[in-house]
C-alpha cells in the first residue's frame, strides 16, 4: 500500500519504479491528509454517484473516492502513473481508467454529475474554459489550482483580478474560494500557493453561441472602452462598427465602462443583443 502522506515515501517509490516527476506536466502530489479530506468532503458526493477526476497521479485522492462509494473515471496523461494506477485499483470494479491528455479525450466521455482533481497549473484555466465553452457542465466542482488562477475564476466585476475567465465561470457556476493550500502540503513543493476552488451549477439557460467570442473581444483592450471594444467587434463580424451603438442602447449602456466593470449577466444580455440583429 502507498503511503500517501509522506514525501520521502513518495519519492523511494518513484524511484523503484525508475519514475520522475515531470515539470510540464505540473506534477504535485498532495500529501497532506487533512487536506484532502477537506476537499473530498467539499465535493459531497454520495455513494454510487459518478465522478471524474482530473490527474489522479498515484491515486491518493482516487482512493478517497472510491472509499466513498464513487464510480471514479480517472484521467491520466503520465505513462509511468497509469502503469501504477492500473496495478494499484486493478480489482476496482468502479475504477476507470482514461489515459492520455484531458484536454483532447474528455469530449468522448458522458458528463458526470461531479468533477474532482488537483489541476496541473499549466491547464487548469483552458480545460475549465473549454468545458463551459462546449456546455460540458457539472453539478458539482471541487479543483485545486494555482492561486492566481483561482482569484480569477472567484473574482467578481470591478476587482483586479476580474478577466473574461471570470465571466465565463460564473455565467455556468456559483464559484466560491473554500482554502489557500501551501507548497508545504505538496510533494514536491511548488513555488506559489494553490487554492481549493468549488463550483456549484446554476442550472442557468445556456448562453447563445456568441456570447464567448464577444466576452473575449470585449476585454481583448482591458485599457479601450466597451465601446471601441465592441465596434471593432462589430465591424469583424458584420462590417458595420456603428452596430455597436444599437447594442450599447438596447442595454442602457453609456460606452464609456470597461469590460471589467459589466457582470456576466450584462456580457449575457448584449450577446443575444448581437446574436439576434438582422442586418
Amino acid at each position: 500500500m502507498i503511503n500517501y502522506n509522506s514525501a520521502s515515501a513518495l519519492k523511494a517509490l518513484l524511484e523503484r519504479e525508475g519514475l520522475g516527476m515531470r515539470k510540464k506536466f505540473g506534477q504535485n502530489f498532495l500529501i497532506n491528509p487533512a487536506v484532502r479530506q477537506t476537499l473530498i468532503d467539499a465535493l459531497d458526493a454520495k455513494n454510487g454517484g459518478e465522478v471524474w477526476e482530473i490527474g489522479p497521479g498515484l491515486g491518493a485522492m482516487t482512493s478517497m473516492l472510491l472509499e466513498k462509494g464513487l464510480k471514479v473515471k480517472a484521467f491520466e496523461i503520465d505513462e509511468g502513473f497509469i502503469r501504477i494506477l492500473k496495478r494499484e485499483f486493478a480489482e476496482e470494479k468502479n475504477f476507470c481508467l482514461i489515459e492520455g491528455d484531458v484536454l483532447k479525450t474528455w469530449k468522448n466521455f458522458p458528463v458526470s454529475p461531479f468533477l474532482f482533481g488537483n489541476l496541473p497549473y499549466n491547464i487548469a484555466a483552458a480545460f475549465l474554459a473549454d468545458l463551459i465553452e462546449n456546455g460540458c457542465l457539472f453539478k458539482r466542482i471541487v479543483v485545486t489550482v494555482q492561486k492566481e488562477v483561482a482569484l480569477r475564476m472567484t473574482s467578481s466585476a470591478g476587482s483586479k483580478d476580474y478577466s473574461s475567465f471570470s465571466v465565463l465561470c460564473s455565467s455556468a457556476y456559483n464559484v466560491k474560494p473554500l482554502s489557500v493550500i501551501k507548497p508545504a502540503s505538496f510533494y514536491p513543493q511548488p513555488n506559489v500557493d494553490s487554492m481549493a476552488v468549488l463550483l456549484e451549477n446554476r442550472n442557468a439557460p445556456a448562453p447563445v453561441p456568441v456570447f464567448f467570442q464577444l466576452v473575449r473581444a470585449l476585454f481583448s483592450s482591458r485599457r479601450k472602452t466597451i465601446k471601441n471594444n465592441l465596434s471593432v467587434f462589430c465591424a469583424s463580424r458584420f462590417g458595420n462598427p456603428a452596430l455597436s451603438a444599437r447594442f450599447l442602447e438596447e442595454n442602457t449602456l453609456s460606452g464609456k465602462e470597461r469590460a471589467e466593470e459589466l457582470t456576466a449577466e450584462v456580457f449575457l444580455s448584449l450577446a443575444k443583443s448581437v446574436q439576434n440583429v438582422r442586418i
